[in-house]
């Protein structure tokens, strides 16, 4: 197809054609056609510049219908709306060069304009992302190496959810050869809802956790809504599967297409482990490839495992797969490991309870003359689940030894409680609290790491992005880099 370089993303047929099922209709009937024209979306009236799409969302708390006038004023030529009361009405007329389309709910129409812009697209190759934990790093994995081979095109960080996802996929274009997009859920169906607007025909599943088991109530729940994005792979695509989860036959279930599973036990995988290297990462080889994977711990290994059995099914060769392993660039938060007077693993972009176990599981077997500090912080969006959930975490950190734990956050109190309560034996482990993550409680951690560490120690940072641990790392930078 032409480039949508200067030509709408969708023209007004295509856009009411994609509506049709969620009662889209031109409100401004005497709108010439000829003049609609929109190369850019968005949701936030902020973002919003000339021919842009403005899809106005309702939640909980905010209608966003009543930032149409700003839209208005900074260039939008599309405006989506759920509304046809007097002020929509009269901003219509006021605006005749401007398409007012109606739709019964705003959201879903972002969906299916964003799945009819992906269908005009219909060489590209389609893969996607999903899982409990690890999914945005296997994403940024699988880009690393299959830009080896294809012009690639993926969500930045992760932005995929219900409203991330179909604003991700307009980036794409007609140079592109192969669209990554990672998806996440928050509610039941999510996954289903996204998978519908980019028809993935290859995904990779990470693993399923207990991530939202509090929204979702089991972790069967959470393997049926993972397992849909798999619902659009045929007999040209492939399912990839991760081989040690106790969900994998499940998840294997109703696939149409190929099955891969993938693992480091896994028979024909063309993988040979070769070495854990610690805070260096794993070493391995591709069909006889030998290479080096530079995040940490054996459950990024894992995630690298999943890449790679795509890579393979997709064509790449082992050089090519061994430059975009080795070309990888840290992640910001994801496993970064910062070197200095303390060596500290960043690790605080997320956090549930199962990346959480792997962290403080890969910590604990790292071999270091120096001490150990864990920084743990609170773990959202549990439910019922969270008590347990931060009690077991102040268990098995407690168990691993380390000199020092900081535990950051309301919901954490459950884990320095257990740790405080199992302590004991001779064991020196100094035990901290701050209430919450407020900057004067950020501060007090980094005063109590100050005065606890010395040259060389290692640090681990993890906890869910709201707890800002990130925060840390300029106030033990002043101590550490001097």
């Amino acid at each position: 197809m032409t480039d949508v370089k200067n030509v709408s993303f969708l023209s007004l047929k295509e856009f009411l054609n994609a509506l049709k099922s969620i009662d889209g209709e031109l409100l401004n009937k005497d709108f010439d056609e000829k003049n609609f024209y929109f190369d850019s979306v968005a949701t936030d009236s902020r973002s919003v510049k000339k021919n842009t799409l403005f899809v106005p969302l309702i939640g909980e708390k905010q209608d966003g219908h009543i930032y149409i006038p700003k839209a208005l004023e900074s260039g939008a030529s599309v405006v989506l709306v759920s509304k046809k009361d007097d002020e929509i009405i009269e901003l219509s007329k006021k605006n005749p060069c401007v398409a007012f389309v109606y739709v019964s709910n705003t959201l879903h129409g972002l969906q299916k304009a964003a799945g009819a812009y992906v269908q005009k697209f219909p060489n590209l190759i389609r893969c996607s992302v999903t899982g409990s934990s690890g999914k945005t790093t296997t994403k940024e994995i699988a880009a690393s190496v299959l830009s080896q081979k294809y012009k690639v095109v993926c969500n930045v960080g992760n932005l995929n959810s219900e409203t991330g996802l179909p604003l991700s996929v307009f980036s794409i274009r007609s140079d592109h050869e192969l669209g990554l997009f990672e998806m996440g859920m928050n509610r039941q169906n999510e996954i289903g809802e996204i998978a519908e607007v980019f028809k993935p025909n290859f995904g990779i599943i990470t693993n399923i956790g207990t991530a939202h088991i509090g929204l979702l109530g089991s972790r069967e729940a959470i393997a049926q809504e993972k397992k849909k994005i798999f619902n659009f792979v045929d007999s040209n695509g492939a399912a990839v599967i991760p081989d040690e989860d106790d969900f994998a036959d499940f998840l294997c279930e109703g696939v149409k297409g190929k099955i891969i599973r993938y693992g480091k036990n896994v028979k024909d995988s063309g993988v040979v482990f070769i070495s854990d290297d610690g805070l260096e990462g794993t070493t391995f080889s591709v069909d006889g490839v030998k290479m080096r994977l530079s995040l940490p711990g054996k459950y990024n290994f894992t995630n690298a495992l999943g890449a790679v059995a795509l890579a393979r099914e997709l064509g790449l060769s082992p050089e090519q797969i061994k430059a975009g392993i080795e070309s990888l660039k840290p992640l910001s938060g994801r496993s970064q490991l910062v070197k200095g007077r303390l060596n500290v693993l960043e690790d605080c972009y997320n956090a549930n309870p199962d990346s959480m176990e792997k962290a403080i599981e890969f910590c604990a077997s790292v071999n270091i003359p120096s001490k150990k500090i864990f920084v743990l912080g609170d773990m959202l969006e549990l439910g019922d689940e969270s008590k347990k959930a931060h009690a077991n975490a102040g268990k098995l950190a407690i168990e691993s030894k380390p000199d020092m734990i900081v535990f950051v956050g309301t919901e954490m109190a459950s884990g320095f409680d257990e740790a405080k309560k199992l302590s004991g034996n001779g064991q020196n482990t100094k035990l901290i609290h701050v209430d919450d993550y407020s900057l004067q409680s950020i501060e007090k951690a980094a005063s109590e790491i100050n005065s606890f560490a010395s040259d060389g120690d290692f640090v681990l940072l993890k906890g869910s992005r709201g707890v800002g641990l990130e925060r840390l790392m300029p106030l033990l930078e002043s101590n550490y880099k001097k």
